[in-house]
């Protein structure tokens, strides 16, 4: 383990907030392109250990962080998120940058346009400085991919960061700045958010439009504190007509985050009787985030799991039959190129029948319908992220095996098919201090009382322990 002395976290600039950011930006204590340059020699310094990022842009954020830098010296109108550092993951379309899925075989064609969630954060003023890594097509809750270097957790570098925003939660831990951008269909923020100690928000379907949007697909911030979440969100969530499947627009105040945990109904979801066996650190963490509503006001009961094993290999054929459809296109070079673990796992898509696949669909049906009813008598849930603590860093998910591909997303994976809105906060650590995180989930649309319990767990849990410094050479 790699840790930061306190003197460090409390005054290096690639440490603050984006909230601090923005204040000491209007204050003038420092500039954009003052914190860009500390943040780029720190990245110097972890970037070949981690491999968290893709597309690198340097010398385009020192541009941007120079106007930036101009408008605030001025005092010229700026935007919610002028000067502040931004990566963007693999998938989300930027303009001029091609998007290899995280697979070799993928043809490097550059982006004509930004996606609605890069679009929306560069008008806001943020520099985007690089693209983040991931897993081939996003396919695996890890940081190995066929494209990109093998991706580390900064905690411990012989774990997996998770995935698929497996860069997005490595940069986050790692201080690469404040603002991090994943995808998440089935825990792919929350898991690696969960792994690297950061808050990471799976929004309702649509809540954050996406371009091209898909059945349980979302962007959403990560972050190492709720306020920056939220100060993401107040940008994410701005309408675009690409977005066939986006809300209409709300005015959300993001900002507002202040909830009372007294009388709410807590329903605490450890025992799932699918997937991987809850492990005693993971438990133990998440029943004492409970307790700690408890002692604040909140009833909490333990709720089973919605998540049946019918469910589970439903949602796995389901998919597969997606990625074999994905692979049929691409001529035998090309798939000689992906990763044995996806090409193995996607083959047996084209053994499918019709029926089976349909069945997989209405799976998500079947979610929808248990988490309403769940929702029914509680106001929140929490869970466990992972049911386990970590994984080696080389493995392609926790059980390394095709055959068995997500009994370690049953905790998270329920609500991206019943759009529920869900967030990771950490919630302690194991015995050798890495991260555990723990999920919040809400109503549907409830995404702003979801971020409010996130913030007020974290003055309930205490003082975390300091984020990762990278290794002495």
């Amino acid at each position: 383990m790699h840790n930061a002395t306190s003197d460090e976290a409390v005054t290096s600039l690639h440490d603050l907030s984006a909230v601090d950011l923005i204040a000491g930006y209007r204050a003038k204590q420092f500039s954009p392109s003052e914190v860009l340059e500390e943040m780029l020699a720190h990245i110097e310094s972890w970037e070949p250990h981690l491999k968290a990022l893709y597309a690198f842009d340097p010398d385009g954020a020192r541009a941007a962080a120079r106007a930036s830098t101009e408008r605030w010296q001025k005092d010229e109108k700026t935007h919610a998120l002028d000067g502040v550092p931004v990566t963007i993951k693999d998938n989300i379309a930027t303009r001029g940058v091609p998007m290899p899925l995280g697979t070799a075989s993928m043809k490097l064609v550059p982006a004509a346009a930004d996606a609605p969630p890069a679009a929306r954060l560069r008008e806001a003023g943020a520099i985007i400085f690089a693209k983040t890594t991931m897993p081939d097509y996003g396919m695996l809750s890890s940081g190995l991919s066929s494209f990109h270097p093998l991706t580390r957790n900064p905690w411990d570098l012989t774990k997996n960061p998770g995935g698929s925003s497996a860069g997005a939660g490595a940069a986050g831990a790692a201080g690469y700045g404040p603002l991090h951008l994943g995808t998440d269909i089935g825990g792919s923020v929350r898991l690696p958010a969960g792994w690297c100690g950061l808050v990471g928000l799976k929004p309702s379907l649509g809540r954050v439009p996406i371009d091209p949007p898909y059945v349980g697909r979302v962007a959403g911030p990560m972050t190492r504190i709720v306020d920056d979440a939220a100060l993401m969100m107040g940008v994410l969530s701005k309408p675009d007509r690409r977005d066939g499947m986006s809300l209409p627009p709300n005015d959300i105040h993001w900002k507002t985050l202040e909830k009372s945990p007294r009388k709410l109904r807590l329903g605490l979801m450890l025992d799932l009787n699918v997937g991987q066996a809850l492990e005693k650190p993971v438990r133990e963490v998440v029943v004492r985030a409970a307790k700690a509503f408890e002692s604040a006001g909140s009833v909490v009961t333990e709720v089973g799991g919605i998540l049946t094993r019918e469910m589970l290999g439903g949602l796995d054929n389901f998919w597969r039959a997606r990625m074999w459809d994905e692979i049929e296109k691409l001529a035998p070079e090309e798939r000689r190129k992906m990763l044995p673990y996806i090409y193995q796992w996607g083959e047996r898509g084209a053994k499918l029948s019709g029926v089976e696949v349909i069945r997989g669909f209405n799976a998500t049906m079947a979610i929808r319908a248990a988490a309403a009813k769940l929702f029914c008598e509680v106001d929140y849930v929490i869970s466990p992220v992972s049911p386990v603590v970590n994984f080696p860093a080389e493995y392609a998910a926790p059980i390394n095996d095709p055959e068995k591909p997500f009994e370690h997303i049953c905790y998270t994976v329920p609500w991206n098919m019943s759009e529920n809105p869900a967030v990771s906060i950490n919630g302690g650590y194991d015995d050798k201090g890495f991260p555990i995180g723990v999920q919040i989930i809400g109503r549907r649309f409830d995404d702003l009382g979801v971020l409010a319990m996130a913030k007020t767990f974290e003055s309930l849990r205490g003082p975390q322990r300091p984020w990762p410094s990278p290794p002495k050479r």
